[in-house]
């Protein structure tokens, strides 16, 4: 490992490049601790140290939410924006045809920074209200002037984290959007290990060995799911030199979690959904309000119904989400206007029931695999006591930072390899 970070570092532009992300990394965090005045951040870091599931969001946000910073909403708005322009793809036929052009992704994601804008304005005016009717005194009313400017900064700030990240990206080192996400969750970590250690207790030993295990099994499933593919055999009939037919052998892979983090991205809005609107109906006058608000907040709270539905969300949304990135029949056509084709399957129709057979199959496993991986947190959570309750393993969180860790290496490699085969 150390001959391969001396040998990045004698690479002067490579070099340069990983001193700039970081660089830019560091200014986000920086952001992460400017508040925006008017909030009481004591009481505010209070609230959601108290409650599970805006805690959740505030993990994150890298701690941005809890400390009201200007980069509070993080990534959220443009990400919203990326799976609504996802999404349109499937239903506009125009946007899906844009999207196999070079010019029109350019528009596409021109589109999505716009609309990344108005998302950060509305989910800023709701973050605010949510935690006015929380009580607490946490935020006090505000008059018009004070509305314009706490929206206007939470949106100013989230778009430059918009900016950082597409800053990232340009520099071929990682997603941009993936290694905020993946910085603001790593800022936790020095936090959970201090409260680790202030509330330490000895009893809690082999439950605190069971998390570090459990961390340990759940990394090595995750590279084993996240490098996993089925490779299908193309062969491709091209004319040889002397005349004759010769076939040019070659694959085409198929991941097993080709859907990412992001059903369980879509799996966490859900399940988050119900319990914060149940927290705002405890807050209205009409009684039957009050109780069914309570209803809900109960409900959630029941380890069992909260991971069995989350569970469910994910393996439904993996299949969904899968079912927009994964198209057959462009597959199946690009295969036939190119000349290939999969040994022992005829073009066209039957190519496009086998690449969906063994899409659906290969699925199936990363489906549970990522549900398992979501839940398993949820499942320790009431053995969690004392000082263990801040070892408490995101399952979520676990599988952003080893998959961006594991994208951003393979980037890194292969920009050094790009150099060594121009030294060469």
């Amino acid at each position: 490992m150390w001959k391969a970070i001396l040998k990045i570092w004698k690479h002067r532009e490579l070099r340069n490049k990983i001193l700039y992300v970081l660089a830019v990394l560091v200014i986000f965090r920086f952001a992460a601790h400017i508040p925006i005045p008017g909030v009481d951040i004591v009481n505010l870091r209070n609230f959601f140290g108290s409650n599970a599931y805006l805690g959740l969001l505030n993990v994150f946000s890298g701690g941005a939410l809890e400390n009201f910073s200007l980069v509070m909403l993080g990534v959220g708005p443009y990400i919203t924006s990326s799976i609504i322009f996802q999404l349109l793809n499937i239903i506009v036929p125009k946007l899906e045809e844009m999207q196999k052009e070079s010019d029109g992704q350019r528009k596409i994601q021109q589109w999505t920074r716009y609309l990344a804008v108005p998302l950060a304005m509305v989910q800023g005016y709701a973050t605010i209200v949510l935690l006015q009717r929380s009580g607490g005194g946490l935020i006090g009313e505000l008059d018009i002037f004070q509305w314009i400017t706490a929206i206007s900064l939470i949106t100013a700030g989230s778009t430059f984290v918009m900016w950082l990240g597409e800053l990232i990206t340009e520099k071929n080192i990682g997603n941009g959007i993936s290694l905020m996400i993946f910085a603001a969750i790593i800022a936790r970590l020095p936090t959970s290990i201090q409260q680790f250690f202030a509330t330490y207790d000895a009893s809690q030993l082999p439950t605190v060995l069971l998390y570090v295990g459990l961390a340990v099994v759940m990394i090595f499933g995750i590279v084993f799911i996240t490098e996993g593919q089925r490779n299908i055999p193309i062969s491709s009939a091209r004319q040889a030199r002397g005349g004759g037919a010769g076939k040019q052998n070659t694959h085409l892979p198929i991941r097993v979690n080709q859907a990412g983090v992001i059903p369980i991205i879509f799996a966490v809005s859900l399940v988050l959904f119900p319990p914060v609107i149940g927290q705002y109906l405890t807050t209205m006058s009409q009684a039957w309000l009050v109780d069914f608000g309570y209803f809900i907040v109960d409900a959630f709270n029941n380890q069992i119904v909260y991971g069995v539905l989350y569970f469910i969300f994910v393996f439904a949304f993996t299949y969904f989400y899968t079912a927009v990135i994964f198209k057959p029949e462009q597959i199946a056509e690009n295969l036939q206007n190119r000349g290939n084709f999969i040994p022992g399957i005829r073009p066209g129709k039957p190519t496009i029931d086998y690449l969906s057979y063994v899409s659906n199959h290969l699925l199936l496993v990363g489906a549970i695999f990522l549900g398992v991986v979501a839940v398993s947190p949820v499942a320790l959570q009431s053995l969690a006591s004392g000082s263990a309750n801040s070892l408490v393993i995101g399952g979520t969180s676990l599988l952003i930072v080893v998959s961006v860790g594991i994208e951003t290496v393979k980037q890194i490699q292969a920009q050094m390899q790009l150099r060594d085969y121009e030294n060469f």
